[in-house]
């Protein structure tokens, strides 16, 4: 899993498999995102090939935290097979979507691999 950090604390650009094995970085980073940021965290998923149930569980917990600090947990450029993922898990309507963003938005700036 790689964690690009393209503007921090407000973009983010996730690539790789979200699961057990990879979350506590993607956590880590998603926290440090959401408890220095202003306004909307965009995570860009393009990149993203599986999330499992604990790579949900990340996303959910971001965007608690998120609203808990008066912000907003964005997903931008979220794979059809994600998107499917979210709906069939009814996290579609937990979790933000925005389906108006393009392909590959983010250019990494800053790389944190898992």
């Amino acid at each position: 899993m790689d964690v690009h950090v393209v503007r921090p604390g407000c973009a983010i650009a996730l690539s790789g498999r979200l699961g057990a094995a990879t979350v506590a970085d993607v956590r880590a980073a998603l926290t440090v995102a959401v408890d220095t940021g202003v306004g909307d965290l965009l995570v860009d998923l393009n990149g993203v090939e599986l999330v499992d149930a604990t790579g949900l569980g990340v996303l959910v917990g971001t965007h608690r935290r998120a609203d808990r600090a008066g912000r907003r947990l964005v997903l931008t450029t979220v794979p059809p097979r994600i998107e499917r993922l979210l709906l069939a898990t009814r996290l579609h309507r937990v979790l933000t979507v925005d389906r108006s963003a393009g392909d590959g938005i983010f250019n990494s700036e800053h790389q944190i691999s898992a």
